[in-house]
């Protein structure tokens, strides 16, 4: 053949044998480019497999290295086609003495394999991996069949294998292969050593030959699943069946390059750690919103009871099945806070309990005495001031002194117990009981930090609420004695008027009313509100109402009470840096003429009920008066209007806390109060009960004044209805 070089072949050919075989040259037996043997079986060699991507030559030399068939892919490799090559020899493709060794290595142990270096055609070498066999056909002839890879190609797929090898005997993870039958067809140490069997003793086994029954049947239901269906399972924690470990699971179908499916494989990895930290992170952050929770509850309650009761039901499910929270007489009231001893009265104001079975309906109720014994578990915490924990069925069913208590424990379950402290200033308020059931895990020292936390929160709790408690007392003491326990009721006039403190807290501020009796038969009427609660703005009412009443006697005209009171400054509230402010309306009514003087400071309007006599319908509008400023801005000069009122007229005066509600407009509740009065009315003082029925329950927490005065002839002159 015409190689290019004519060194390639010497008369008697590379090895020393003749050029011409005395046989005679043999048939030209290439087969066509692009054209492979087909395996009898299909699934050994299909389209598009492993051999496809290495694309392996063919070639089969005889013992004198003359090539018998050279492969379409021996074409593609070396350059060398195979019209051109076949029936002669191959030397001039080795380095000089390479193609002697190879033959003789051969001819010796019936086989070689290594790698070469081969020229290929247009003169560059091609690096070849060469498995060649000694083979004989059916005459007895020895031939030689060799199997070329580049090396390009081999070397990508052989750095795949070991690295393969390599995770799979170095990996911490658990890797395992199964085939079509999902038999074990490669596993590493470390899943070995997690299924607790040797390596060996898996292969060719199925998950339940190895695995627990019931684990096994699991893992063999989500391993044919994902088989069939061809989806992976990534990240499944399974727990073992001794509970101890968890283990994140994923599977992988596994498919060849020409889309057969040849198994499965699994990375099993121990994620106990992980799950215990997840459990613990969990944990952590519900006790943060426990702690939320509660907080958010009892911090805006000002009553020691409702914080008893609202701490008790946040506990209920979140962190114990049953609450008891038991104070002291003292401590739910505004008492002082002494020692405890024994004798002292201890009521149950707090109750919570999961669930609704015929044992939590017989939990003692709100307000129930209890009965503690010295020597008892809650009797020594509320002596020593010191938490406790028990578990002990005897000590739990001697917590409480009454032997009702013995038998509604056994009935509830309760298997696990927590008594803490309630305290304040060193004092103890009362103990909060906090019980599980056998159906959740007991409490442990963990529970305990929480659980003391949460006490000690209550305790600052209930004794702002104990203080607030006293501090509202006081206030309310020191504005009902401020106030008029009676008002004058001068010929020709009736009046009623009502005083409702703030809903809670020590919120009674400076709303006040009075009635003035004057000269002549003459009437004021009078109602102002002092900005701002507690004690000081009680003690500045008084002083105001104190100073009005003085002035009064002076029988000044409306506007200038009100510019005397205001000129009064610092003197109605002393020791207060920011200043003073109040509003107020003040009338003087003469029932000699029925004739009314109205002068405002920046308060609300009166209303004005009229009556038709001949029809009998009322009408309530409101007075248009100058509005003026508050006083204790002072400079401003108010007015005084004058006004003609029928017999018989009703006027209202009353303060912000009638009319206020939260989210809604002042108007709607000035509409609301002048609706009600236009019924008929045939009584004040069911007039007055008809508009403060008619408060919105969640207004802002203010005082309300009311005075509602009917306004009549004096003695003599036409009748007035009572």
């Amino acid at each position: 053949m015409d190689t290019g070089d004519p060194r390639a072949y010497g008369p008697h050919g590379p090895y020393g044998f003749p050029a011409q075989d005395p046989r005679g040259p043999l048939p030209h037996t290439s087969l066509p480019r692009g054209s492979l043997p087909h395996s009898s079986h299909p699934d050994e060699q299909p389209a598009g497999t492993l051999l496809d991507s290495l694309r392996v030559a063919v070639v089969m030399l005889d013992t004198h290295g003359r090539v018998l068939l050279w492969s379409p892919l021996a074409e593609e490799v070396l350059g060398w086609s195979g019209e051109h090559i076949v029936g002669r020899r191959v030397g001039g493709l080795f380095t000089p003495g390479q193609a002697e060794q190879i033959m003789a290595t051969l001819l010796r142990q019936g086989r070689w394999d290594g790698v070469l270096s081969l020229r290929h055609r247009d003169g560059h070498t091609v690096q070849v991996d060469t498995l060649a066999g000694l083979l004989v056909d059916g005459e007895g002839r020895p031939f030689v069949l060799a199997s070329l890879v580049e090396r390009s190609r081999m070397r990508p797929l052989e750095q795949d294998l070991a690295a393969l090898d390599a995770f799979f005997a170095s990996s911490p993870i658990g890797l395992a292969v199964f085939d079509r039958e999902l038999r074990y067809v490669r596993i590493n140490q470390a899943l070995a050593d997690m299924n607790g069997l040797p390596v060996a003793d898996h292969i060719g086994h199925t998950v339940g030959e190895v695995l627990e029954p019931r684990l096994a049947a699991v893992v063999a239901r989500l391993q044919r699943e994902v088989l069939v269906t061809g989806r992976p399972v990534v990240d499944m924690v399974v727990v073992t069946p001794d509970g101890r470990s968890h283990r994140s699971v994923s599977y992988h179908r596994l498919v060849d390059r020409s889309g057969e499916v040849l198994g499965i494989s699994v990375t099993i990895q121990d994620v106990t750690e992980r799950v215990l930290a997840a459990k613990k992170d969990e944990r952590v952050r519900r006790r943060l919103a426990l702690l939320d929770d509660v907080g958010a509850r009892i911090a805006g309650e000002l009553d020691a009871q409702r914080v008893a009761q609202a701490l008790a039901e946040a506990l209920v499910p979140a962190f114990c099945d049953h609450s008891d929270v038991i104070l002291r007489a003292e401590a739910a009231g505004d008492e002082g806070l002494a020692a405890a001893h024994w004798g002292t009265p201890m009521r149950r104001y707090g109750v919570g309990v999961a669930g609704a079975s015929p044992a939590a309906v017989r939990m003692p109720e709100h307000g129930e005495p209890v009965g503690i014994a010295a020597g008892s578990v809650l009797g020594r915490v509320i002596l020593t001031g010191e938490p406790a924990m028990i578990g002990t069925p005897p000590e739990i069913r001697a917590a409480y002194a009454d032997d009702a208590w013995a038998g509604l424990a056994r009935d509830l379950g309760i298997s696990s117990m927590l008594v803490l402290p309630l305290r304040a200033h060193g004092h103890v308020l009362g103990p909060l009981v906090l019980s599980r059931g056998a159906g959740r895990e007991p409490f442990d020292s963990e529970d305990l930090v929480l659980a003391s936390e949460l006490a000690d929160r209550t305790g600052a709790a209930l004794d702002n609420a104990r203080l607030y408690a006293r501090e509202r007392e006081g206030a309310l003491t020191l504005q009902r004695s401020l106030l008029p326990r009676g008002v004058a009721q001068p010929p020709g006039v009736s009046v009623a008027f009502r005083y409702v403190p703030a809903g809670r807290g020590a919120e009674v501020g400076g709303d006040w009313f009075d009635v003035v009796p004057l000269a002549g038969g003459r009437i004021a009427l009078v109602v102002g509100d002092v900005a701002g609660h507690g004690p000081a703005a009680a003690a500045t009412m008084g002083r105001l109402r104190t100073a009005v009443r003085t002035l009064a006697g002076l029988d000044l005209p409306p506007d200038e009470l009100l510019r005397r009171v205001d000129a009064l400054g610092d003197d109605l509230a002393p020791g207060q840096d920011e200043g003073w402010l109040a509003t107020a309306v003040y009338a003087v009514y003469d029932p000699a003429t029925r004739r009314c003087a109205v002068s405002r400071a920046g308060h609300l309007p009166p209303v004005l009920v009229e009556e038709d006599v001949d029809s009998g319908r009322c009408t309530a509008r409101l007075l248009d008066l100058p509005t003026g400023v508050p006083l204790g801005v002072g400079g401003v000069a108010f007015e005084t209007t004058e006004l003609d009122l029928p017999d018989g007229a009703v006027l209202v005066l009353y303060t912000d806390g009638l009319v206020e509600a939260r989210g809604q407009d002042i108007d709607a509740g000035i509409e609301r109060v002048r609706t009600t009065l236009c019924h008929r009315l045939d009584s004040l003082e069911g007039a007055c009960d008809e508009l403060l029925a008619g408060l919105d329950p969640h207004r802002e927490p203010d005082d309300v004044a009311l005075l509602v005065a009917r306004l009549g002839a004096l003695p003599g002159g036409p009748p007035v209805a009572g």
